[in-house]
């Protein structure tokens, strides 16, 4: 099975000769595992592990994307060149999760960036962000079809940080009354908002 990301896939035989191995072309397919939902997420970094599977992860669940902000209490700090090394290998790993997944376009990963330049960038999407005392997600009605799910980091987000989010306009949502980890809150809430309007 071939894909180039774009969407759709080729079905092809591989053809070994000697140290030479050959994809012969088969029937392309206009197939689509896609979700109707368009979630951005939006996640502070985390330690490298845990990025890994987020990202990973996110991927299975239908994310069309993932921005990873840097965040006053994040513990992985990244910039320059380690940065540019971190964000090829994130694309990687969502290459290697869209084929256990089978989806057949690509998520981006943008570069990271600070929190500010990320609110600076005007979207249509609403922005839900994960914050103690937030209204349950069970609350938002309708789901909106695009979204920006922004998710804290290992120590949550500063109260000023949340303060800057809600004031450009995001709106703070909970996941229960139980304290999630960063790995744990934005698989949980993709995994709710792909229950209720998604493809699940």
């Amino acid at each position: 099975m071939l894909f180039d990301g774009s969407g759709g896939e080729l079905h092809a035989r591989l053809d070994v000769r000697a140290r030479l191995a050959v994809a012969v072309d088969g029937q392309w397919q206009e197939v689509s595992r896609e979700s109707p939902l368009d979630i951005v997420l939006v996640q502070a970094l985390a330690s490298s592990d845990k990025m890994d599977w987020v990202i990973q992860k996110a991927v299975e669940l239908g994310a069309v994307g993932v921005v990873p902000v840097q965040a006053a209490r994040s513990v992985l700090r990244l910039a320059g060149e380690r940065a540019d090394k971190k964000l090829e290998h994130w694309r990687q790993v969502v290459i290697a999760a869209c084929e256990q997944c089978g989806r057949n376009r690509l998520p981006f990963v943008a570069p990271v960036q600070n929190l500010a330049a990320y609110l600076s960038q005007a979207t249509a999407a609403a922005r839900l962000i994960l914050a103690p005392g937030g209204e349950p997600l069970s609350a938002i009605q309708p789901v909106p079809s695009s979204v920006h799910l922004l998710i804290g980091p290992e120590g949550g987000w500063s109260d000023e940080e949340l303060a800057f989010c809600l004031r450009a306009g995001s709106r703070a949502v909970g996941l229960g009354p139980r304290v999630l980890r960063t790995e744990t809150a934005g698989v949980a809430a993709l995994a709710a908002l792909q229950a209720r309007a998604g493809d699940f």
